[in-house]
């Protein structure tokens, strides 16, 4: 290859869940070690590589944008090339290169791992159409993580074998497949020589983790091992099934010191007739009895939960008691979705669809209810010590800001606080919690 070709500076615009944040990181450190510039600001490039969600419409929408965004820079001369990569050019390979002939290249999931070859035939001035099997996808490899730089994403699995009714992740990316323990384990050693102090467990089930290569759920096993690394302080756990959670789980989660006492519950409904037409399993005494149950074995655990409403055929009664549900439960942290319909997905054939603007309704319901528990929550804790992680310094308000044990990275709350003594990046202080902004906490770090 010209070296000249690989003097030229590349981008990238990475979108939706920290699991496609990791395959970014993938491809970054090849283009790195290949010789490339890695450009923070993607107008700044040359090359802008757009790794893509396609889950829902949101999210195809977001994508979109961004695709029109840098196609105007493009035009202007700011950009040279615009790659885009992800689940929307797995999953929409076609439609994007009838629909916007800008782009230079469209890549397919598991060409991930051809990424260099990939912008050197478009540094060359070629238009690249890459497309492979969805199982090619790496599961493995060097990454260059772009987030702060104390925590970090770990992907243990990749794909779904569960076909929930709603979901088009298995025909983006494919059967489930778990890394082995000790490649995990590797990676996450690694990680903590550079300095990541919280690490982040992702997959699109955690709980699912290894039951394809050991013939059982392997997660608990994986913390305990993952607990004897020196350097982290915090281990989380992200995207666990409810039909999953262990007794041996549950007392990793409640036994080890690393791991955090926080649990992202994806339930999607409470009624056992939704359920069942999702493909999900259980109904809502049964999920009230695993919620109390994970509760009783973890004292102060923080539960986040997501909830699809106005699924087709939900009724005004379903929803209802869906409404109580939140009501009850009282998750910590909660997200509310209106229900998408997916090409190829069987809910989206399904009869009885509810309308967009009924659908909306539902879920701002639900999110204002919700908004009133976290809320009364956050004061709950007013008078009360917190460990935070410092992600930075806001300079208008004068003050440090970062997350609780009970906040996940880029996805809920912060707390801003301030301190007698100046304070790093990745460093955990005592907060002495004083007061709360709407769903952010409010204090001083305690001398």
């Amino acid at each position: 290859m010209n070296e000249t070709l690989r003097n030229k500076k590349v981008g990238m615009v990475s979108l939706g869940c920290p699991k496609n944040q990791v395959d970014a990181e993938q491809m970054l450190f090849k283009l790195k070690e290949g010789g490339y510039t890695i450009e923070t600001v993607s107008g700044e490039s040359d090359i802008v590589i757009v790794n893509t969600c396609g889950f829902i419409e949101s999210a195809k929408a977001e994508a979109i944008e961004n695709l029109l965004e840098l196609i105007t820079l493009k035009k202007e001369g700011t950009i040279k090339k615009i790659i885009v990569t992800g689940c929307l050019a797995e999953r929409y390979r076609d439609e994007i290169k009838k629909e916007m002939p800008e782009i230079d290249a469209v890549v397919s999931l598991g060409c991930n791992g051809d990424i260099l070859s990939i912008v050197d035939q478009v540094a060359s001035d070629k238009k690249v159409r890459a497309y492979g099997e969805k199982e090619d996808l790496p599961l493995e490899g060097d990454r260059l993580v772009i987030n702060l730089p104390f925590f970090a994403y770990l992907k243990i699995a990749e794909g779904c074998d569960n076909r929930c009714s709603y979901c088009a992740i298995p025909m983006i990316r494919g059967r489930f497949r778990s890394r082995p323990m000790e490649n995990i384990i590797k990676e996450a050693e690694y990680l903590a020589e550079n300095g990541v102090k919280e690490l982040v467990l992702v997959a699109q089930d955690t709980t699912k983790y290894g039951y394809d290569l050991y013939g059982e759920y392997r997660l608990a096993a994986l913390l305990k091992a993952l607990c004897k690394i020196d350097g982290f302080r915090w281990i989380r756990v992200l995207y666990a099934y409810p039909d999953k959670i262990t007794d041996e789980l549950l007392e990793v989660m409640a036994s080890e010191e690393k791991v955090v006492k926080y649990l992202d519950l994806p339930l999607q409904h409470c009624n056992g007739e939704i359920l069942k037409q999702m493909h999900r399993p259980g109904d809502e005494a049964s999920l009230t009895a695993l919620i109390q149950k994970i509760r009783d074995q973890i004292p102060g655990i923080t539960l986040r939960t997501t909830l699809i409403a106005g699924f087709p055929g939900e009724t005004e009664a379903q929803f209802e008691a869906l409404c109580d549900f939140v009501k009850k439960t009282q998750f910590d942290r909660l997200g509310c979705f209106a229900y998408s319909a997916e090409e190829g997905t069987e809910a989206a054939q399904m009869e009885n669809q509810i309308p967009e603007e009924e659908k909306n309704r539902r879920s701002e319901l639900i999110m204002t209810e919700q908004t009133t528990v976290m809320i009364r929550k956050n004061e709950e804790k007013v008078g009360q010590k917190v460990l935070a992680v410092v992600e930075g310094f806001d300079r208008y308000g004068e003050c440090y800001f970062g997350r609780t044990e009970a906040d996940a990275p880029d996805i809920d709350g912060k707390i801003f606080f301030t301190s007698g003594k100046k304070l790093k990046i990745g460093d955990f202080v005592t907060v002495m919690v004083e007061d709360t902004l709407d769903l952010d906490l409010l204090g001083s770090v305690a001398e």
